[in-house]
C-alpha cells in the first residue's frame, strides 16, 4: 500500500503553495481560485492544500497536539541549507536552530498552526 495524499487545512492557500513549491520542491498541479490546491512531488505523493474558507470558518484550524508532517533531508548540511532558505520566508515560526533531536539532526517550524519537522532520516542506515 502506498500513501497517496494528505489534506492540510490552511488559512492562506497561496502562501502554503509558495512554501511547499518554493522550499520543499513540490510541483503545483492545480490551484482552484486560491481556495484549494494540489501539489505533487516526484514520489507519487500529492499534497492537498484545503482553504479553511471551504469549511466556512474564520479561525485557523486546530491540529491535534503533536500532529506534524516531516521531511527527510540527506544529511546535516542539507538540513542547514533548507533551514537558511526557510528563514528567509515570512510568517514562519521556528522553535530553534537545527540540533540533535531524538536519534537524528533537525528542527521544527510552524506555518500557521501546522508543525513541520525537517530532519535527517534516522533509519537510513537500516534501509537496504
Amino acid at each position: 500500500m502506498v500513501l497517496n495524499h494528505i489534506n492540510l487545512v490552511v488559512k492562506d492557500v497561496d502562501k502554503a503553495v509558495h512554501l511547499f513549491a518554493h522550499c520543499f520542491g513540490f510541483n503545483l498541479i492545480v490551484n482552484r481560485k486560491s481556495k484549494m490546491a494540489v501539489l505533487a512531488n516526484n514520489e507519487n505523493f500529492a499534497l492537498v492544500i484545503w482553504g479553511q474558507v471551504l469549511n466556512k470558518k474564520e479561525e485557523l484550524p486546530e491540529y491535534p497536539e503533536n500532529f506534524h508532517i516531516g521531511f527527510y533531508q540527506q544529511d546535516e548540511e542539507s538540513v542547514w541549507n533548507i533551514y537558511r532558505k526557510l528563514r528567509q520566508e515570512e510568517g514562519l515560526k521556528f522553535e530553534a536552530e537545527p540540533k540533535l533531536i531524538r536519534n537524528t539532526f533537525g528542527f521544527y517550524l510552524n506555518f500557521e498552526n501546522l508543525m513541520i519537522e525537517i530532519s535527517v532520516n534516522p533509519f537510513k542506515e537500516n534501509q537496504q
